[in-house]
């Protein structure tokens, strides 16, 4: 069983996009981590880079995310918001519960932010496997359960480091 400093090395990572299409970018980022067991979160609203199109823009989505376009013409630019998550992220890992497409979107962040390296992420389950086992385990999954996915960044990404907290609760 890891301890608790162990999974304070991680930091949980969440986007809402314009889309779910193959072409969607990075509307809004939350990262959240723990610092002696209290949950840390970090978020921002991106404005769209001028690569990206608009017609990439999807009204259902925005249902979802309750973010509508006007939002983001005074958000910060994706170079300002890209150097606050490097900031925030520290030397942590950086990890998701959807890894596949919060690649895609910090791929699209960096990139529109000129940065050469975008981090990897890994898998929360995975990680969430590897650090804890038993009750622990199983308290963690009802915590995910029981707390309803909030569809912006910022709460997305504390909702699963809170899951992390519970678990840390049950651990030998």
């Amino acid at each position: 069983m890891k301890t608790q400093p162990e999974i304070e090395q991680f930091a949980t990572l969440d986007f809402e996009a314009s889309s779910l299409s193959e072409n969607s970018w990075p509307i809004e980022v939350g990262l959240s981590w723990l610092v002696a067991g209290e949950v840390r979160t970090w978020s921002g609203l991106i404005r769209p880079a001028i690569e990206w199109k608009l017609a990439d823009w999807s009204p259902h989505s925005a249902v979802v995310h309750g973010i509508p376009i006007e939002d983001l013409a005074d958000a910060p630019h994706a170079r300002d918001i890209a150097r606050g998550l490097l900031e925030q992220l520290g030397g942590r890992t950086l990890v998701s519960d959807a890894p596949e497409f919060e690649s895609r979107w910090l791929s699209r962040l960096m990139k529109a932010a000129l940065m050469d390296v975008t981090p990897a992420i890994e898998d929360y389950h995975r990680v969430s496997f590897a650090n804890f086992s038993g009750l622990a385990l199983d308290m963690l999954y009802e915590a995910l359960e029981r707390r309803p996915v909030p569809h912006r960044a910022g709460p997305d990404s504390a909702r699963l480091v809170h899951a992390w907290r519970t678990a840390l609760q049950y651990s030998a």
